[in-house]
């Protein structure tokens, strides 16, 4: 455990307040006076009780798909409902005979279309996953795929070719049952999209690619046990990460960096949600910092504190010699030791519950999302305009890096919002530009595909603290898909969102710029990173 007075004094704190106890009661007022999106938002610290009843359902469920030849398993959804099982893909790929999965989280057409040239419709089961089930990105998705399971299978029979998970009532629910989806399984509705890994929405698809869902419930039970508040406060796994997380924040150490071993580096993606859309709002929050090339400790400020998950049998000879460095340079530093991938279902409970505490510590609720709703509404206002005139109201001309990160001071940290297609060759680039902007700034950076982020660290870039600098990249749609039953196409949908999410960012004073990467975003983002090859 880290060593930090501060921390042993909100552990004490907690212990007379009994915080640990509250929290496990469903006393919202460990985090604010009003229940409102508190006391509804609880059953993930009980929902592995009803999933270990569901098991066996489960296990029977995919091995009806199984049987049934499917060769791929698609997922349509985004943030809560996506994440984690795009962590649990990244991390085990799927069991021998069981099928591929792929994760769709994005609305940009040429990334819509490879997962289309991947499959074919006939032999691909989709999951529509939503709590809402009136997620826009969902419901274009949801006409694109249908239309073409129809063309592949016919009408009579495409509904057999999808499942749903959803909260009862929903109009994804209802949307199953009218149009005869194979499964819709309703989930427990107390509990938010980011704490939902352990329900149906990470453990459906955790079983059709073969996991051993009672492994993973198994070792996320063990974790819960040693949260509970009769576990003495410096051994409460939870309890002392949230200290840690809320207090060195307070302190200015906000910048919690997230270093993995190889084999579990996807399961940033979903923490950083966690922490993001948790934290981040009434002009605080925790930055999760995924993904980052590790640096030397020369090169980080001030403002970190790191947390290295290590997997045992990994290949962690790089990641321990650059944690033992920076440990060494006097910069706060956490190990969490896994010793399996299945440890996974351990760590989403321990960061759940420390996410909480985390919250408590920083007087904030951490089951809602104020600010989420702004880039929503700027984005339906754009496709307004849309519908109006026939056109997209035109973007800001393009900028360079340099006029943005010239405003960098310390504790300030470089946000990449990439509107654009993913591949190795971009995700290369962008860790090049990420290592340059951390040599020659000594800031921090994050990186995430839009749409994607928009349900995810969204919320923390409009309500979070003003430290962040926007980079906005968007690329030209080289390739465009029409949506079925709609008036725009899915490059409409994307650079809607785009311009959205920066017309939000500008109304809530954040410095953000915008540069077009045009029909090359991976040379794009490399000269970007040439620009920044020489000290400023």
């Amino acid at each position: 455990m880290l060593n930090d007075p501060a921390v042993a004094s909100a552990l004490a704190d907690f212990e007379r307040n009994q915080v640990i106890s509250r929290i496990w009661s469903g006393d919202h007022t460990v985090w604010k006076p009003d229940p409102t999106e508190i006391t509804d938002r609880l059953e993930w610290l009980t929902v592995t009780d009803f999933m270990r009843e569901q098991a066996p359902m489960l296990e029977a469920f995919a091995k009806e798909v199984k049987d049934e030849g499917f060769k791929h398993f698609v997922l349509l959804g985004m943030g809560g409902s996506s994440l984690g099982p795009e962590v649990l893909r990244q991390t085990f790929g799927s069991a021998p005979g069981f099928p591929e999965l792929i994760v769709l989280d994005s609305t940009i057409p040429a990334w819509i279309g490879s997962v289309a040239g991947a499959i074919d419709p006939a032999q691909t089961l989709f999951l529509a996953s939503s709590k809402s089930g009136s997620t826009t990105e969902l419901n274009m998705f949801y006409a694109y795929f249908r239309d073409l399971v129809e063309q592949a299978v016919g009408k009579e029979n495409a509904g057999r070719h999808f499942i749903a998970v959803t909260d009862p009532g929903s109009s994804l629910a209802r949307l199953g049952e009218e149009q005869g989806f194979r499964r819709v399984f309703l989930n427990p509705t107390d509990l938010g999209g980011r704490y939902s890994v352990l329900s149906y929405f990470g453990l459906v698809p955790a079983a059709v690619i073969g996991l051993d869902v009672l492994k993973l419930i198994d070792r996320a039970d063990r974790m819960r046990a040693e949260t509970k508040p009769e576990v003495p406060l410096a051994d409460n796994p939870g309890a002392w990460l949230g200290a840690a997380m809320g207090v060195l924040s307070e302190k200015g150490q906000d910048k919690l960096t997230l270093v993995t071993s190889p084999a579990i580096s996807g399961f940033g993606l979903w923490v950083e949600q966690l922490i993001a859309e948790s934290t981040g709002k009434e002009g605080l929050g925790i930055v999760p910092i995924a993904g980052e090339p590790v640096e030397s400790p020369g090169n980080y400020g001030k403002d970190r504190f790191f947390v290295y998950l290590r997997l045992a049998d990994d290949d962690n000879t790089q990641r321990d010699a650059a944690i033992k460095e920076i440990e060494a340079s006097g910069q706060p530093v956490v190990r969490l030791d896994l010793a399996d991938a299945y440890d996974l279902g351990a760590e989403f409970f321990r960061w759940e519950m420390a996410t909480a505490v985390a919250g408590s510590v920083l007087g904030i609720n951490p089951f809602d999302q104020p600010n989420v709703q702004a880039a929503k509404d700027m984005t339906e206002s754009v496709l307004g305009q849309f519908d109006a005139l026939g056109k997209l109201t035109a973007m800001e001309d393009s900028t360079s890096i340099d006029t943005l990160l010239e405003q960098a001071s310390a504790g300030d940290y470089l946000v990449i919002m990439a509107y654009i297609p993913q591949s190795s060759e971009v995700d290369t680039a962008l860790d090049d530009l990420r290592r340059r902007v951390t040599e020659q700034y000594g800031i921090a950076t994050t990186m995430g595909y839009g749409p994607r982020f928009l349900h995810s660290t969204g919320q923390l870039h409009k309500g979070g603290p003003g430290t962040g600098l926007f980079l906005q990249i968007t690329a030209e749609h080289v390739q465009d898909l029409d949506i079925p039953g709609t008036p725009f196409t899915f490059g409409v949908l994307a650079d809607a969102q785009a311009l959205g999410d920066l017309q939000a960012l500008r109304a809530s004073g954040r410095r953000a710029v915008r540069v077009d990467a045009g029909a090359n975003p991976e040379r794009a983002i490399r000269e970007m990173a040439d620009e920044l090859a020489y000290p400023h």
